[in-house]
């Protein structure tokens, strides 16, 4: 982290970074999310970005996630306004069990592809620049150089954004 912090800012002395290397309990996330403007997710984990997405629902805060693994990536943009769905609605449908990147194989440069979809996305929501990809998961086929997109329902039961 350190190196990647030293890097970025010989890129852009300007910017201030302030590295956290640690695990956060919930409440030391959400004060951590609240803090922020938005939430970048590069996480290979669906236990942690569910906890991510309840933080954000909470404070509002517009989250981007990302997720790579074998040859197909993923972003989504949730913003969490009235009648969007959440990264629950999202993450119910391939529930808990999904495999991380270390259990299935990433094409490394793929990554790459998806952190830089990230970064226009988060660009595009601190500027109100452009339309982000909220309310649909954008999907691209790295074996065929093709990106598709499938819309997303907010789940009427959903436990974090549905009307209980």
């Amino acid at each position: 982290m350190d190196s990647a912090r030293e890097a970025l800012a010989r890129i852009n002395p300007h910017v201030r970074l302030v590295p956290l290397n640690a695990l956060l309990d919930e409440t030391a996330l959400a004060a951590q999310i609240a803090d922020h403007d938005l939430v970048l997710d590069c996480t290979d984990n669906v236990a942690i970005r569910n906890q991510l997405n309840v933080g954000c629902f909470q404070h509002k805060t517009p989250l981007v996630s990302g997720a790579a693994i074998r040859m197909e990536g993923q972003i989504s943009v949730f913003t969490y306004q009235d009648g969007e769905p959440c990264y629950r609605c999202l993450s119910r449908l391939f529930g808990e069990n999904a495999l991380t990147c270390v259990e299935a194989g990433v094409m490394a440069p793929l990554v790459g592809t998806i952190g830089s979809l990230q970064a226009m996305e988060a660009i595009k929501l601190l500027s109100g620049y452009g339309t982000p990809a909220s309310g649909k998961i954008v999907i691209y086929d790295a074996m065929t150089c093709q990106f598709r997109e499938m819309r997303l329902m907010r789940h009427p039961q959903c436990e974090v954004c549905g009307s209980h």
